[in-house]
């Protein structure tokens, strides 16, 4: 089931977002959250009015994403980016897929026009569940990143939701 994040879900969102963080080359970042740094993210996503989804089965929760402005810029009023984050023992199930499928029509329905992705080069998961999805790749930006002691590549799909 695929429904709204509520307060009660941060825990388990900080769980899983961290384990990406420690983990993995999802997230470019390098130190854990906190449940307050969580509480601030799920506050001015509320403020700003962008979803935040999660799924879950059987009270336990599967994934979240969300999507917020791609740039803190004019200029890209109409265009968003997305996150999908899976819970380590449910990633390659289609949880992510069904989350993504539904940040897209929530973004349509909101009249944004360009959904962007931003994926480590190496994450071929994600790449793949992007193109599944209808994203397209726009290019790759070499040494976006660096974590784990090695430069990380960026990989950037989009989506054109039609919006305006």
């Amino acid at each position: 089931m695929i429904r709204h994040a509520q307060e009660r879900d941060l825990p388990e969102i900080l769980a899983i977002y961290n384990d990406a963080i420690i983990h993995t080359t999802a997230v470019y970042e390098w130190h854990p959250q906190t449940l307050e740094d969580r509480w601030e993210w799920y506050r001015g996503k509320k403020q700003t009015g962008f979803p935040i989804i999660v799924c879950e089965m059987d009270h336990m929760m599967l994934g979240f994403a969300t999507f917020g402005l791609y740039r803190d810029l004019s200029g890209f009023k109409y265009t968003v980016a997305d996150s999908v984050y899976v819970h380590e023992h449910h990633r390659c199930k289609q949880v992510g897929t069904g989350l993504l499928r539904e940040l897209v029509k929530i973004a349509a329905n909101q009249d944004f026009v360009t959904m962007v992705a931003e994926i480590d080069s190496a994450n071929e998961s994600s790449k793949r569940m992007h193109e599944k999805v209808g994203f397209k790749n726009a290019g790759v930006i070499s040494k976006a990143g660096f974590k784990f002691g090695t430069w990380l590549d960026l990989a950037i799909y989009q989506y054109d939701l039609n919006g305006v």
